[in-house]
């Protein structure tokens, strides 16, 4: 069977979150993410990140609640959210982290995705949602 399309990149990923105003602030901050678009009705916000979106809904809101409780250390929504990043200077990315009072899970690790095998870095938003910053693809 031919499929009627092909899938170019993620175009958006919604993460339930307990504080919306919190997440918001911290997505700015730590990812440099903006808001494009807010629901009120909905407790919803679309954030900017390159040329893909990350939606932030309440948990207690009428998208959120649809999902049961807020996750826990033992129950995720998500596994993680990889943002592709350029450029990816480990000591600067450490730095700014460090600034946002932000711990990564490790030093960077080369690891296998959409453009192969590159460095990337893990950590947590405030909601306990794993990030992986990844940068370019290494040489062979």
């Amino acid at each position: 069977m031919t499929r009627p399309f092909a899938v170019q990149r993620i175009d958006h990923v919604v993460l339930r979150v307990a504080d919306l105003e919190r997440s918001q602030a911290w997505y700015a901050q730590v990812l440099g993410c903006d808001v494009v678009r807010r629901r009120d009705d909905l407790e919803l916000l679309h954030l900017r990140a390159g040329t893909s979106m990350i939606d932030l809904i309440s948990v207690d809101g009428p998208l959120g609640s649809a999902g049961g409780a807020a996750a826990g250390s033992e129950a995720r929504n998500v596994d993680h959210l990889c943002l592709r990043i350029g450029p990816f200077d480990e000591a600067s990315l450490l730095r700014h982290l460090d600034a946002c009072g932000v711990s990564t899970r490790g030093p960077a690790s080369a690891n296998f995705g959409a453009e192969g095998d590159g460095l990337s870095l893990y950590f947590r938003d405030p909601d306990g949602n794993t990030i992986e910053l990844k940068g370019p693809s290494l040489p062979a």
